[in-house]
């Protein structure tokens, strides 16, 4: 069976866009609103399965009614769409408890997968938002590596070990293991073998 849905976005062209989407593949649109007010207003009404809302609304945002929908103990899931890629706000959805956070740009690309998800009882958000904000973390760790940790970190994503390095360096061995203990600390890594290796690899285009 089809969960019950109610939508609300203040763009009436990405409000008829997502409307004639999920009327298209048959789902139980219950209603729709333009405004945060109405949209909980039709969720204390209606209780849908799930309500998807635009996190920038007049007079309630999406984060706001999902803060309200917790506090009365609503069951609806909430699925936030937004053109918003901070990872503040992702952080306040996830700690409110909400089911979807699907990016504008992708909403009909995405929006079937997430309401597949959180009928699942599957939370679901943009893979290009969670890699945005993993870009973003990792950018932002990098910048407490001083000039010679950057430099080792990128001899270490070459496969070169820690004799190699100090011979490219000009310092010694135990030199290079001390700044490589240093950079584990900085970047939040696991001390298992490789890990500094794995991870050095998997991050190279930071590194450039």
């Amino acid at each position: 069976m089809k969960p019950t849905i109610i939508i609300a976005d203040d763009h009436p062209l990405v409000l008829k866009g997502l409307k004639d989407f999920l009327t298209e593949k048959n789902y139980n649109l219950l209603a729709t609103a333009k405004n945060g007010k109405i949209a909980l207003s039709l969720i204390k009404a209606h209780s849908p399965d799930i309500a998807i809302l635009d996190i920038k609304m007049p007079f309630l945002t999406g984060l706001e009614i999902a803060e309200k929908c917790k506090e009365a103990k609503i069951k609806t899931k909430i699925v936030l769409i937004t053109l918003e890629k901070e990872e503040s706000i992702y952080l306040k959805a996830k700690k409110l408890g909400v089911y979807g956070y699907v990016l504008k740009e992708f909403a009909l690309e995405e929006i079937e997968n997430c309401i597949s998800s959180v009928v699942k009882d599957k939370p679901y958000f943009s893979p290009e938002l969670i890699s945005y904000i993993e870009i973003d973390n990792t950018s932002s760790l990098l910048d407490n590596l001083t000039n010679t940790e950057l430099k080792i970190l990128k001899i270490i994503a070459k496969n070169k070990t820690a004799k190699e390095i100090a011979e490219e360096l000009h310092c010694s061995p135990r030199t290079v293991e001390k700044h490589k203990s240093h950079i584990i600390r900085k970047l939040n890594i696991d001390r298992s073998p490789n890990s500094l290796l794995i991870w050095a690899k998997e991050n190279q285009n930071h590194l450039s």
